[in-house]
């Protein structure tokens, strides 16, 4: 086993273009102990594919996606001798996702979706070699789906920890003993041997499973921005970076609307007390955030949370009792994907908290779930919503937060509010159109 292994992940603007690819491939060479490297695909690359992927498109459409992916990919190849094998590699599994996405075109296919999709990680991962190759490094290429195993859930696979460990070391674990291995994040293989994709978040995913698996010493992931901020600084410039946070701390955040980390990825690495580090690619020399089972401070407030497209489903007139009626609910809901963020009840009224901030949720109400859900009760619909979390730790148990709190929120209108079920946050429920300015003003008087 190697010591001191860490195993970097390098998202889709690490490999954007040229450029990109060799300012993280020279945080490589730099660091002797980043042995395997995981790779999302080239930023935009994923949600052309997913374009390409989708039933009856027409030739044309499709002849222009593909354009621009070979566009992207050879804007990165130019910078290599047109004798290099690479370009042959990339034009061959173009021309492959060309012939899949015609297939697509014509039937409905979740096992096609996913197949198209792995292109994208298959050919950052190949290209990335090449860059690494001229830096002189000792590296090879590892097709991921030889070891991350998964069930046959396309579109959100999840994955068998206990065969991903074994093939792990049995054969991935040798290989960085000789070689630095770069591979795919993202994608995995069923029993069938069908391509998987796990889902959003599902490099990081990938990378901290790979980790778990490998014993590392530190899961590193690269991205945009250099680590978690108290806020997303895009909106608040203010915002301070946080040095050190629990992975408590942060699958808060996560959950509550930070695109930092998928709450998923931290699972891994909080069984197997593995830190995690997430840095900027593009700053390395800005630092990051360590996230790891404790810190050396923790704070009362840690960080405020947005999460938008909320939907608020308020149901009363009850025709059963509440238990009977809430497994009709969540049985419904569930046939329509919808996931639930929160419910709270009294004793007529019960709502729930709809979360379709996930683009692929393009009508999340539709008539006929409308039609469903009142033939045992009457349903009130808020839409335009948006979803503000504090972020600390013990909230429940200082007297006095909730007065300050609500004090600074007194001129806005609040639809709903969760407070107690949790230590680690506070949460309520906005109008998108203020959402943005609670933000602002919560982080002026809390963290400023």
């Amino acid at each position: 086993m190697v010591k001191k292994l860490i195993v970097a992940k390098f998202g889709g603007t690490s490999v954007a273009n040229f450029n990109a690819m060799n300012r993280s491939a020279d945080l490589i060479v730099n660091n002797s102990n980043i042995r395997l490297i995981v790779l999302s695909a080239s930023a935009t690359i994923t949600n052309i594919l997913i374009a390409l992927s989708v039933v009856n498109t027409n030739k044309i459409y499709r002849s222009s996606l593909i354009g621009k992916i070979s566009d992207i990919q050879n804007s990165i190849l130019n910078h290599f001798d047109k004798q290099n094998k690479l370009h042959k590699s990339i034009d061959h599994m173009i021309a492959n996702i060309a012939i899949l996405a015609e297939n697509a075109s014509k039937v409905s296919s979740v096992e096609l979706k996913d197949e198209i999709v792995s292109y994208g990680e298959l050919m950052s991962s190949m290209i990335f070699v090449e860059i690494l190759r001229q830096k002189r490094a000792n590296v090879d290429w590892f097709d991921v789906r030889n070891v991350m195993k998964t069930n046959n859930n396309f579109g959100c696979a999840k994955p068998n920890i206990n065969i991903i460990s074994e093939k792990v070391k049995k054969y991935l674990e040798p290989l960085l003993l000789k070689k630095i291995i770069v591979t795919q994040g993202f994608i995995g293989r069923e029993d069938q041997g069908r391509t998987t994709t796990l889902g959003r978040g599902g490099s990081d995913y990938t990378a901290a499973l790979l980790g778990e698996a490998l014993k590392a010493k530190c899961i590193e992931i690269w991205t945009d921005v250099p680590g978690i901020y108290t806020t997303d600084p895009r909106l608040v410039p203010t915002a301070k970076r946080i040095d050190e946070i629990t992975f408590k701390e942060a699958a808060e955040m996560a959950s509550f609307g930070a695109k930092i980390l998928h709450p998923s990825t931290l699972l891994p690495a909080v069984r197997s007390d593995i830190p995690v580090f997430v840095s900027s690619s593009q700053k390395p020399e800005a630092g990051g955030t360590y996230i790891s089972n404790k810190t050396k401070i923790i704070p009362l407030l840690r960080a405020l949370s947005l999460l938008k497209k909320q939907t608020l489903l308020t149901f009363n007139d009850l025709k059963y009792n509440k238990t009977k009626f809430l497994a009709n609910v969540f049985n419904i809901l569930s046939n329509y994907n919808l996931p639930v963020d929160i419910i709270i009840s009294d004793k007529s009224n019960i709502s729930l908290i709809i979360n379709n901030s996930d683009t692929s949720i393009n009508e999340p109400i539709n008539n006929s779930l409308l039609v469903k859900l009142e033939t045992f009760c009457n349903v009130t619909i808020r839409e335009n919503l948006s979803l503000i979390a504090v972020i600390g730790n013990n909230l429940t148990k200082v007297n006095g937060i909730t007065k300050m709190l609500f004090a600074t929120l007194e001129p806005f209108n609040l639809n709903m509010i969760c407070y107690g079920a949790s230590d680690h946050n506070i949460s309520f429920l906005v109008q998108s159109i203020d959402a943005e300015n609670i933000i602002r003003i919560l982080h002026k008087n809390f963290f400023e």
